[in-house]
């Protein structure tokens, strides 16, 4: 049976940093992009699905099972690639996928070949020696070969140059088709997010700002321009204007209304790009203004 992740009410305190609470839910066939700024609780949040952070309270399941126990087998149906690896620098490659592959009875040998071939990784070098964008590299290559149900991807384009992002881009789809999967990745990078994601979970100072369909985000903002200058009240959907003829409507269809019964045309309406309605959204939020 596929997995699902199911977070209830999950919250994480310590002296310098609180996230939560967090009630999500991820189903197997989707993409799910974690976006905001860093220091949000991106990488705290990766951290609890692995338990390797404990929450003060709420619980954390896989199918319906709690992974906050004792019994770690669960993790065998996981693989998890944090932003960096620590204590790897005298092992070379082929030494630490000896160790990983070992562990993961998923592990698919071919892929991992496929993807050190694409990427041209020395696997006779120490990890230490690598740069840092060999060494994402090669932290993907231990990562997706596990071939495990869940994928969680801490910022895995960083350092990457343009082509070797595209490379990722096809492993990571061809990845999706392999089954019921269930892919989380935090990223700074839009074309990443508007390329991979089915949905975007954006954080803001430690709390979930929301869960949203990317699609029905991405057609929910658009910007109008309009013929006659406008009186200062706002507009029905209106959430910003620029001077006295330019707004921007997150819902479009009662802005459109109110134009065509005042008998106010709009010269011309486009649809946002995702990375200026994320930052609509977060900016909306960091202000305490609803949106």
């Amino acid at each position: 049976m596929a997995p699902s992740i199911e977070c209830k009410n999950v919250r994480v305190e310590n002296e310098d940093f609180a996230l939560g609470p967090v009630s999500l839910s991820f189903e197997p066939g989707t993409i799910s992009a974690l976006v905001g700024k860093n220091g949000t609780g991106k990488s705290t949040f990766f951290k609890l699905l692995m338990n390797l952070v404990s929450p003060t309270e709420g619980d954390i399941t896989i199918n319906g099972q709690s992974i906050l126990g004792e019994n770690e087998a669960w993790k065998q149906r996981i693989s998890y690639q944090p932003q960096t690896l620590k204590g790897m620098d005298s092992f070379t490659g082929k030494e630490l996928k000896k160790l990983i592959s070992n562990y993961y009875p998923t592990w698919d040998e071919d892929l991992f070949t496929k993807m050190i071939n694409q990427f041209g990784i020395p696997l006779s070098k120490p990890y230490g020696k690598l740069s840092q964008g060999v060494q994402k590299q090669l932290n993907l290559a231990l990562t997706i070969p596990r071939d495990t149900e869940v994928l969680l991807l801490d910022e895995p384009t960083a350092h990457m140059d343009i082509p070797t992002k595209q490379i990722l881009m096809n492993i990571l789809v061809e990845w999706m088709e392999r089954g019921d999967k269930i892919m989380l990745i935090a990223s700074h990078e839009i074309e990443d997010i508007r390329k991979l994601a089915d949905y975007l979970v954006l954080f803001q100072e430690g709390k979930i700002v929301g869960n949203y369909v990317k699609e029905e985000l991405a057609a929910q903002y658009k910007q109008y321009w309009l013929e006659h200058p406008l009186s200062s009240q706002p507009l029905p959907g209106e959430i910003a204007r620029n001077g006295d003829r330019v707004i921007i409507s997150n819902h479009p269809e009662k802005t459109e209304s109110f134009l065509l019964t005042e008998k106010q045309r709009w010269l011309n309406a486009e649809v946002l790009d995702l990375e200026e309605i994320i930052t609509i959204v977060l900016n909306h939020e960091r202000k305490g203004e609803p949106i």
